[in-house]
């Protein structure tokens, strides 16, 4: 590509506060002109863009969120076009944090630079091998130490981590996996495609009394996407010495958070542990992610499940629905 066609750009701004459920009306899309490339940057043209839930708090201003009518922040994945650093060279594959836009300039410091996968997606880099995959392998291995033999339950089945954690489940010997989802689609894709034991649409009544019959003896570990009702009646069926991995709380992200759960002294009772996380604490994780899951890639024996909505003039719509769950896998715009 030439250095003219590369140095037109688009961005997407955020222009409001949203109050609840963002609307379309609270960003703009704004022609940008990047700037000269100066010793030690490259110019990488995005290829695929990732929008995900936790971006809701940034778009409230918690801290470290985004400023208004400023270029956004979320994962891409893309190839260098132009470059003016060694360790960058024209046609590298490399993910970075300048998403919400269709060109970036980076240095190498900015960049993690993709390993060379045969038979490997692109688009896998920022699904079952990109943050959310490693969001449920750090959950599953290094929070709640899932072992073989266990039983585990993860809420946002049918999402891009909990479609994850289903398949990493299986190779890490889980003995039943049980999901929840929000519609039969989904949950019949848990069971029919993932290798899921049992899976509840939540729509169908009380989580605890779904969950219970999903599980009648009861699990050892809890991989959260939704707290809530969902954490609630995780709780009441984890067996003694059970392990809750908490990465999400989707229930409460266009909502009042709920009271704790009702049965949360029982954590003391059973002696089980609930833990929080945070993935960027466990990046070093990410080359033993890729070195259990490629091989399973490259056989079929893994797959990244995706919702991809093609062009740029589809991130907002795209991140509106992961909000509402009108994805299956991981939520991605293929530019």
């Amino acid at each position: 590509m030439s250095r003219t066609a590369t140095r037109a750009a688009r961005a997407i701004h955020q222009v409001a506060r949203p109050d609840g459920m963002p609307t379309a009306e609270q960003f703009a899309f704004v022609d940008d002109e990047l700037p000269p490339l100066t010793e030690g940057s490259a110019l990488v043209e995005n290829a695929y863009l990732s929008v995900d839930p936790y971006m809701l708090g940034s778009m409230e201003g918690d801290e470290g969120g985004w400023e208004l009518n400023a270029p956004l922040e979320g994962r891409s994945v893309g190839r260098v076009v132009e470059s003016r650093s060694a360790a960058l060279p024209v046609g590298a594959t490399v993910i970075h944090r300048q998403g919400w836009r269709t060109h970036a300039v980076v240095t190498r410091t900015d960049v993690r630079v993709l390993p060379d996968l045969p038979g490997v997606p692109l688009s896998a880099f920022l699904g079952v091998l990109g943050g959310t995959g490693l969001s449920a392998y750090v959950g599953l291995t290094r929070i709640a130490r899932l072992a073989p033999g266990e039983d585990l339950f993860v809420s946002a089945a049918a999402g891009g981590v909990g479609t994850a954690a289903g398949q990493l489940a299986r190779l890490l010997g889980a003995r039943r996996v049980i999901g929840s989802a929000g519609s039969p689609a989904k949950t019949a894709f848990l069971t029919d495609q993932l290798g899921f034991d049992a899976a509840f649409d939540y729509h169908d009544g009380p989580v605890a009394d779904l969950l219970t019959a999903a599980a009648p003896d009861g699990i050892d570990v809890y991989l959260d996407n939704v707290g809530g009702d969902h954490l609630a009646a995780a709780i009441g069926a984890m067996r003694d010495f059970g392990r809750i991995a908490w990465c999400g709380a989707i229930a409460q992200y266009t909502t009042e958070p709920p009271a704790a759960p009702h049965n949360l002294f029982e954590l003391v009772g059973r002696s089980i542990r609930l833990e929080g996380f945070l993935v960027r604490n466990h990046m070093d994780a990410q080359e033993e992610l890729y070195d259990l899951l490629a091989p399973h890639l490259r056989s079929g024996r893994v797959i990244s499940p995706e919702t991809v909505l093609d062009g740029f003039d589809r991130t907002v719509d795209a991140f509106l629905g992961v909000l509402t769950g009108a994805n299956t896998g991981k939520m991605l715009v293929r530019l």
